[in-house]
């Protein structure tokens, strides 16, 4: 599929074409482990299905061409495709990353790579300067998310790729929240996007994966290496599941930040919420760069009451449509309280470093309607 193309033709077109044999339009979701050879290394494409299957394949293709990437590489959960970037370190390296991570992103760099001898510094993604001293001359890579999670700060990823380039310092970017549909890292000069398909790219809350996109051939081998030979690869039915959410990706992400920026205002004007995050408010510090690097804000609203820790479990318990679950980007709305939740393994002291207190509540917005989200979101805070 031509890069040239709409992202909606794109994402329903890129790296899929009829089956041959049927002329199926949909990917066939190939049931094998392995593939029968015409003669000893004599193959189709095809040897073991943890190297290579044609339904992962297709969504590779497809998860490349929305990112404007050469190569897509899947694996069975997001954390696998960070793990398989960490891969690349040794002992004696030193990572930069962000300092309000994904919960299970800071615990694999603390409790697995720390102790094989790589050390981290987690700083605010944001404050560009702060990064540029945190990078040490050992510094092997720098991890960002953005919009981050739980706080949705914003990394000014022009900046920091042009920034890891002069440092010759591999750039990471886990672009979850954003999709490729809101934006595209590589485009603005990151080597590596990292996706938990799991959330908005599935978008139904019925599989769990993770997929890496790269431009560059020699990173593609390497991640490629430790892709096949750690193994976390999804299996077929995954892939098809991701592939079917994809084709609905631009559809999906459009009302989940209509919604998400009308119950952003609800909240702004609450008063017992002290702060709300949105990047698509004027209100949020980086609301120009949202502008200049995002398509729009997204379907994820962070606020922090003016309550107790107590009172923020029961806010977040007295939702009748947002389900309180972890996870996020799904077509239902979600809601997490990420101290005792996602991010319960980061320490609390390290949480309030990183800006984020007790009281705050992290809302995954869906397509519901509208009116009816409004409405759970003012009865839940009215407990208070």
């Amino acid at each position: 599929m031509n890069q040239s193309a709409g992202f909606g033709t794109r994402a329903i077109h890129a790296g899929q074409s009829p089956d041959p044999t049927t002329g199926a339009i949909m990917t066939p979701v190939y049931m094998t482990s392995t593939y029968v050879q015409e003669a000893p290394g004599v193959i189709k494409g095809f040897d073991y299905s943890r190297t290579r299957n044609p339904t992962r394949s297709a969504l590779e293709r497809n998860l490349a061409g929305l990112e404007g990437g050469k190569h897509g590489l899947c694996f069975a959960s997001g954390m696998a495709a960070i793990n398989c970037v960490l891969n690349l370190l040794k002992a004696g390296d030193h990572v930069v990353a962000g300092n309000d991570l994904y919960g299970g992103t800071y615990r694999i760099c603390t409790t697995l790579y720390a102790k094989f001898g790589v050390s981290f510094s987690f700083v605010d993604m944001s404050d560009l300067d702060g990064v540029r001293k945190a990078i040490q001359p050992n510094t092997r890579l720098v991890m960002t998310e953005t919009p981050s999670n739980p706080l949705l700060r914003l990394t000014d990823l022009t900046a920091l790729a042009k920034l890891c380039r002069e440092r010759g310092v591999l750039s990471m970017c886990d672009n979850t929240f954003a999709t490729p549909y809101l934006q595209n890292p590589l485009a603005l000069g990151i080597d590596a996007v990292i996706h938990s398909t799991t959330k908005y790219l599935g978008g139904h809350s019925d599989v769990v994966g993770g997929a890496l996109v790269v431009n560059d051939d020699d990173l593609a081998k390497q991640l490629a290496h430790f892709q096949n030979s750690v193994g976390g690869t999804p299996g077929p039915m995954d892939c098809f599941l991701v592939l079917r959410g994809t084709k609905t990706l631009h559809v999906r992400m459009d009302r989940h930040a209509t919604n998400a920026i009308a119950i952003a205002r609800d909240l702004e004007a609450h008063p017992r919420v002290k702060r709300v995050w949105y990047p698509g408010l004027p209100s949020h510090a980086q609301f120009a760069l949202a502008q200049r690097q995002m398509r729009n804000g997204g379907g994820m609203v962070s606020f922090e009451l003016d309550a107790s820790v107590e009172d923020a479990k029961r806010v977040a318990s007295s939702f009748r449509i947002f389900s309180l679950a972890e996870s996020l980007g799904g077509v239902e709305s979600l809601v997490d309280h990420p101290v005792t939740m996602t991010h319960g393994s980061i320490p609390r002291e390290e949480r309030r470093k990183a800006g984020f207190e007790d009281g705050l509540i992290r809302l995954s917005v869906g397509i519901e309607e509208l009116a009816d989200l409004r409405q759970d979101l003012a009865d839940a805070l009215a407990v208070l």
